[in-house]
């Protein structure tokens, strides 16, 4: 039987693989592991970047496996640590994680793809939120959509249940990149390589002030980040790390990041 979960670990990367035939759905215990999977590389100080994919090229991830649901999963059931997918909702996930969508990515599939802070998919990949049809909310994606499109285009998708391609995701700015099918993977992991290379305590303390400055005004975040109130802009600030920048940039060679 195939693991419904695999890892790939390159140096400072790791590649998680959801792996449930035919369309990638997500039960309650594919959730729960997801979480732990994510929690684990969260609390790895060796892991730099997270790679999110799924196997296949039809389906990205359908969302919550509604088979599973009529059979006695509980729509509010225990999805674990980190809510359903194990990513929207983990508490201080500072680590940049990329999307690899190859496929369709459907109501919580789509969902799970706005919760990596990059996203790349194949020519081919679709996006939708049908949940509407079903007489359900499609919640992570209604507190997430409005903020990151025109608000008018993010209701379209949120009160019809419409289809999306790629190429439109792209030019809302959904999709960093559309690629051939082919060509996806390789992308993926020449960005996640490059951001192994970055500096991740200032990875961490981008992740952390565009999260919580969400529900500030801007004088506030700016306060907030000059009184070194982020837990992770303070140990920014005083780390071996920003002492390496000024330095590497007077001696003009790259520099070495040690991540404290």
């Amino acid at each position: 039987m195939t693991e419904v979960i695999t890892t790939r670990r390159e140096g400072a990367i790791l590649e998680v693989t959801l792996d449930r035939p035919k369309a990638n759905a997500i039960d309650l215990a594919t959730s729960r592991l997801m979480g732990e999977t994510f929690k684990a590389f969260r609390d790895d100080p060796g892991l730099r970047v997270g790679i999110v994919k799924t196997a296949g090229d039809k389906f990205f991830s359908a969302g919550w496996d509604l088979k599973a649901a009529a059979a006695g999963d509980a729509v509010d059931g225990d999805y674990g640590v980190g809510g359903f997918g194990g990513l929207q909702e983990l508490i201080d996930m500072n680590k940049p994680v990329i999307a690899c969508v190859n496929g369709m990515a459907v109501g919580g599939g789509f969902e799970l793809a706005l919760s990596c802070d990059l996203i790349y998919a194949a020519e081919h990949s679709r996006f939708a939120l049908p949940e509407i049809r079903a007489g359900t909310l499609a919640d992570a994606a209604t507190v997430k959509l409005p903020k990151r499109m025109p608000y008018h285009v993010a209701m379209e998708l949120l009160l019809t249940g419409r289809w999306m391609d790629a190429a439109e995701a792209h030019r809302w700015g959904l999709v960093n990149e559309v690629l051939p099918k082919e060509k996806l993977e390789d992308r993926v992991w020449e960005i996640a390589r490059l951001l192994a290379g970055g500096p991740p305590l200032v990875f961490a303390a981008v992740k952390e002030v565009a999260r919580e400055a969400e529900a500030m005004n801007f004088q506030e975040a700016m306060n907030w980040i000059t009184k070194r109130k982020f837990r992770t802009v303070d140990r920014l600030y005083v780390s071996e790390d920003n002492l390496e920048g000024f330095r590497a940039f007077a001696e003009k060679r790259d520099p070495v990041w040690k991540g404290r």
